[in-house]
């Protein structure tokens, strides 16, 4: 997965961080994160620009995200029916994705990313509720200056410590692999359980 991202990002550039923030807001299955996160590693090394990999990043997420938002404001259902599957959307990730957003549009777009199985709903989720358009790419705006900002930043961070921190994880990676995926799974479970409440 390192070595695609990297050749990804090394043979396609900035060109390859715009497009691949595009496919991560559409919602599409994709390393989005990480794909920041190596190009952080890239700025540190002096190999990218730290202000054109935030605007081109940000740039990318509001375009693949604006594109998702207007396909659920104006096919909605119908969409989900066709494509559900691909996008790995189920008929109960979809009702817990419309249960937030009528509690909080802002903290379903700028939060809802965050949490597994509604992630990848939450632009079309948003255009189907009749969002008014404005108020999307306001909130949609906050969250991808975030994103992209705290990725870079931990990818430049990882970059200049790495040597440090492979010596510190050592043999104690396979328990830090595994402490990260229970953190992730309980976090998930216990907003869902909030969302349903």
């Amino acid at each position: 997965m390192a070595e695609t991202i990297t050749g990804f990002l090394g043979s396609l550039g900035l060109g390859g961080l715009f497009l691949g923030s595009i496919i991560e807001a559409l919602g599409i299955p994709f390393p989005g994160g990480l794909m920041i996160i190596f190009a952080g590693m890239l700025v540190n090394n002096g190999e990218m620009g730290f202000a054109w990999s935030l605007i081109l990043a940000v740039g990318g997420f509001s375009l693949g995200a604006g594109a998702a938002f207007l396909l659920g404001k104006y096919i909605g259902e119908p969409l989900f029916d066709k494509v559900g599957k691909y996008l790995k959307i189920t008929p109960a990730g979809l009702d817990r994705a419309r249960s937030w957003m009528r509690h909080s549009a802002a903290a379903f777009i700028i939060f809802g990313r965050f949490v597994p199985m509604v992630s990848n709903l939450t632009p079309y989720v948003a255009g189907m509720s009749k969002l008014r358009t404005e108020r999307f790419f306001l909130y949609n705006t906050i969250f991808a200056v975030s994103w992209a900002s705290f990725y870079l930043i931990v990818g430049m961070f990882f970059s200049h410590y790495l040597p440090a921190l492979l010596d510190f994880t050592g043999s104690r990676l396979p328990f830090l692999a595994a402490g990260a995926v229970l953190l992730y799974i309980a976090t998930g479970y216990i907003i869902r359980r909030k969302i349903n409440m």
